[in-house]
């Protein structure tokens, strides 16, 4: 195994977004070193482990087979439904080549299925057993007392704010610290439904895209942790217990009843997105108008693109990007913190080889991929006002601390992938 120059310049990353979030810490004095050797490590192990065991990579490439299975099969849906609109040969001469993919009807849809699948492999106790698996892994490595752990891991499938809903009996007795874990862990994570619409966006560009989307979300997981519990550190007076299932409020009377329900909810996450997208898009089009009255710098008229891409190249650089290749990449993390990942991948697919090698675009897809951004502010508050009322005021108090969480844990994950080396990835 030969380490490069890239490699070792992704370690200005781990450094870089650990101290930043020391910076911020809330008591400095007690940086978790313990738990940042053990997050770091388990990390990497599941790294290693994905990418280089045989039987592994064999599972991955299976990921990928299955989802193309399930966009096939979602895609036999939409066609009964929105007809050419869907991607079909349309009953025209096609002179624009790509302008038939359209994200309302090639995305949005996979979102309903996989909901409904999800709902159902939790009912039939699949995803419940994976969930109380890493749960119980958590507990034991990351010293998390056992409803946060359980919480953390049923994050990973099932997003930001249904994973909480699994402890919602326990939420009222969290700690702060283990509060504010919660909502920086879910952003630092997607959800099952969006990770197959990522693959979806990304499957030409980015090969085995569904198995570096499963991986982001999974090692990204202890990474929020981490940096949670660096800015926010736990309360001394928790002690550890047993890991338990708060399950009332995800229950399925049958399996027709978890598909239904599961599409029900997946229907109004892929309103959400398709909501979000539209305005923030819109928004943000303003803005570039308004800057492109403004003089030109260096020669060219200024956007939010280039104002983001030059914010965070650093950052982009010291996760192990090229230095040529740091302003676009820091412009999709700019695009993905003040829009969402959607619109980042969206852009990421986009993007030539000229501006992104693979080695970067496989970074990149890590460092995107999570919740961390403006909107996901609006849905957390909303999300644990209804699920505990009573510590509303709290949650708007760390909810923009927490994003920030998200976004480098999301980072330090692509500072990790950074690290390894091209051939791990097939490079």
């Amino acid at each position: 195994m030969i380490f490069l120059p890239e490699n070792v310049q992704a370690l200005s990353g781990v450094a870089l977004i650990l101290g930043l979030c020391w910076l911020v810490s809330e008591n400095r004095k007690r940086f978790p070193l313990v738990l940042a050797i053990c997050a770091i490590a388990i990390q990497l192990l599941l790294v290693f482990v994905l990418f280089r065991l045989p039987a592994m990579r064999d599972a991955l490439q299976g990921v990928n087979g299955a989802v193309e299975g399930l966009a096939s099969s979602t895609q036999a849906g939409t066609n009964f439904v929105f007809g050419y609109l869907s991607g079909t040969t349309p009953p025209y001469t096609e002179t624009n080549p790509g302008a038939g993919f359209l994200f309302a009807f090639r995305v949005m849809p996979v979102i309903l299925v996989v909901c409904a699948l999800s709902a159902l492999l939790w009912h039939w106790g699949i995803l419940k057993w994976l969930a109380k698996g890493l749960g119980f892994l958590f507990q034991k490595t990351l010293g998390l007392r056992g409803p946060p752990a359980l919480a953390t891991a049923a994050t990973i499938f099932m997003g930001q704010i249904e994973g909480p809903i699994f402890i919602r009996a326990y939420l009222e007795r969290l700690t702060r610290s283990e509060l504010f874990m919660l909502i920086a862990v879910g952003m630092a994570c997607v959800s099952g439904s969006t990770m197959v619409a990522y693959a979806t966006i990304l499957r030409d560009v980015l090969p085995n895209a569904a198995a570096h989307v499963l991986a982001a979300s999974l090692i990204s997981a202890p990474a929020g942790v981490l940096l949670a519990r660096i800015m926010v550190p736990g309360d001394p007076s928790e002690k550890s217990d047993d890991l338990d299932l708060a399950e009332e409020d995800k229950t399925y009377g049958s399996s027709i009843d978890a598909v239904m329900k599961g599409t029900t909810d997946g229907l109004q996450i892929a309103l959400n997105v398709g909501a979000t997208l539209i305005v923030f898009i819109a928004l943000a089009t303003m803005v570039d108008k308004i800057l492109f009255a403004l003089p030109m710098v260096g020669g060219e008229h200024l956007s939010i693109a280039r104002i983001l891409g030059v914010i965070f190249a650093p950052l982009a650089w010291a996760m192990g990007v090229p230095w040529k290749e740091a302003g676009a990449a820091g412009g999709l993390l700019g695009v993905k913190l003040i829009l969402t990942e959607f619109t980042a991948f969206i852009q990421m697919a986009k993007t030539g080889p000229e501006l992104l090698d693979p080695r970067t675009r496989i970074i990149m897809t890590y460092a995107l991929c999570g919740f961390a951004n403006i909107g996901s502010v609006g849905m957390n508050v909303a999300g644990f006002s209804v699920l505990v009322p009573t510590r509303r005021q709290e949650v708007l108090g760390l909810v923009w601390k927490a994003m920030m969480a998200g976004f480098l844990a999301t980072c330090l994950t692509g500072s990790l992938i950074g690290l390894m080396p091209r051939a791990w990835f097939g490079l």
